[in-house]
């Protein structure tokens, strides 16, 4: 067994013999990592997860404790190559299932995260790989976030903001970067969604506000909004 597959084999493990708080931790953890490498801040963590920074910090010493993250008081937290892997399988069922409640069940991008938060921790990864399999091996969930695979290998594409975007070039969402309920609804009532192609005619010096094309009319994006779509 490769040591790859061997810290995939451990971080399975340790998925099976964690908590539902203890998963969500390590996802938070995750994900606040993708933008602070060096290592996450407990009050960030807090932040995320709406609670106290003593509670996060009891925590982070459990996780520790079952190797899937690296902690030192007032340094930060880091994951472990065991807790990298472990977060990568609970992001891959949260994405599985948004995939299958959008395609298969009909709800709309807005009403599936948090039914997903709650199936993300079905424990059985023979019924995530069947899932996966009855889902054509999906790549990307409804948003435009890659899924990792069984083996937590994550397709790699290249992406800008909006907000980032050139005069006069023509660009497709492919993602999103703020998820809510709320921005996905503004969204759909502006008829934008994954594929919608951009024009962009104008740019505010002032706010950065944008003049857009997008199916086939032009409307005015803010920064803000504009600061939130992944196009290519």
């Amino acid at each position: 067994m490769s040591n790859k597959n061997k810290i995939l084999f451990f971080a399975k493990k340790k998925i099976l013999s964690m908590t539902i708080s203890e998963e969500n931790y390590l996802k938070v953890i995750y994900h606040l990592s993708l933008v602070s490498p060096k290592g996450v801040n407990t009050n960030a963590i807090a932040g995320m997860l709406e609670t106290k920074a003593s509670s996060v910090t009891d925590m982070l010493k459990k996780l520790s404790e079952k190797e899937l993250v690296s902690y030192q008081k007032y340094q930060g937290v880091s994951l472990t190559h065991r807790g990298i892997n472990a977060a990568k399988m609970i992001v891959r069922k949260h994405r599985l299932w948004e995939v299958f409640l959008v395609d298969k069940l009909h709800f709309s991008w807005d009403e599936v995260h948090e039914i997903a938060e709650e199936l993300e921790h079905i424990k059985s990864e023979k019924l995530i790989n069947k899932l996966e399999e009855f889902l054509d091996f999906p790549s990307f969930d409804p948003h435009g976030d890659p899924i990792p695979d069984m083996n937590g290998d994550i397709k790699k594409i290249n992406k800008l903001l909006l907000s980032e975007s050139e005069l006069n070039k023509e660009y497709r969402c492919i993602g999103v970067k703020d998820s809510s309920s709320d921005f996905l609804k503004y969204l759909d009532k502006q008829k934008i969604a994954l594929g919608s192609t951009f024009l962009v005619k104008e740019k505010e010096s002032f706010d950065d506000t944008l003049l857009v094309e997008v199916n086939a009319k032009e409307i005015t994006i803010s920064h803000k909004i504009a600061n939130n779509l992944y196009v290519q």
